[in-house]
């Protein structure tokens, strides 16, 4: 592994004690956030069939699902990301992987989420996980990213409780996201700008491969 997919394996092993101690209560605060994620599980549910959580970090978000009624399991580039939510998280399911090599089967899933886990795939990646995340759902299933709003590229150098960190985090345009998404041959659904007036505010996007039966 080489490259921006190593830097963030690198980076995310380094602060991944203290990243899993910032995130254990994060969502508590955040309840526009849970809402957005309960849009989600709702319209898995209706496909029916498990979910991903791809980029899953120490596993907060893969249990909001698992709590929501969904079989959730999830996959991270990060092992020690992967131990971590293993630790925290025993009944659920954490596999080490990559979203442009996603490891499922095609056609097997009701959804895939991929909450603020692109932030660090660059523009001619994007369209490769694009694909993977339709490839992986079965017809009418449901894919959801989370990410930063915004149109520029910041490289971090630490981050989490000062460790070393070596890695680029992309701000996006709401639409730029959606067009990968439909060039993927998705349907976008929904999109959310969470939080506007901040100085970098969220935006979230379900989008749907279409019921081709």
């Amino acid at each position: 592994m080489t490259g921006w997919l190593a830097d963030a394996r690198e980076s995310y092993d380094t602060v991944a004690e203290s990243y899993a101690r910032i995130m254990l209560t994060r969502l508590d605060d955040l309840p526009v956030t849970r809402g957005v994620l309960a849009m989600f599980a709702e319209c898995v549910r209706a496909v029916g069939g498990p979910v991903v959580d791809v980029g899953c970090g120490p596993g907060h978000v893969t249990a909001l699902l698992q709590g929501l009624g969904l079989d959730a399991s999830a996959i991270d580039l990060s092992p020690e990301m992967v131990r971590l939510a293993r630790r925290a998280h025993p009944g659920l399911r954490f596999t080490v992987g990559s979203m442009t090599e996603l490891d499922v089967p095609d056609g097997s899933i009701g959804g895939v989420l991929a909450w603020y886990s692109t932030i660090h795939v660059p523009d001619e990646d994007m369209p490769t996980v694009a694909g993977h995340l339709h490839r992986v759902l079965r017809p009418g299933g449901v894919a959801m990213l989370g990410f930063h709003v915004g149109d520029q590229r910041n490289h971090k150098t630490e981050g989490y409780g000062g460790h070393p960190m070596r890695i680029d985090v992309y701000w996006r345009p709401v639409e730029r996201v959606a067009r990968w998404l439909r060039d993927a041959s998705f349907a976008t659904e929904v999109t959310v700008l969470l939080d506007p007036d901040a100085d970098v505010p969220g935006g979230a996007i379900l989008a749907r491969r279409p019921d081709q039966r």
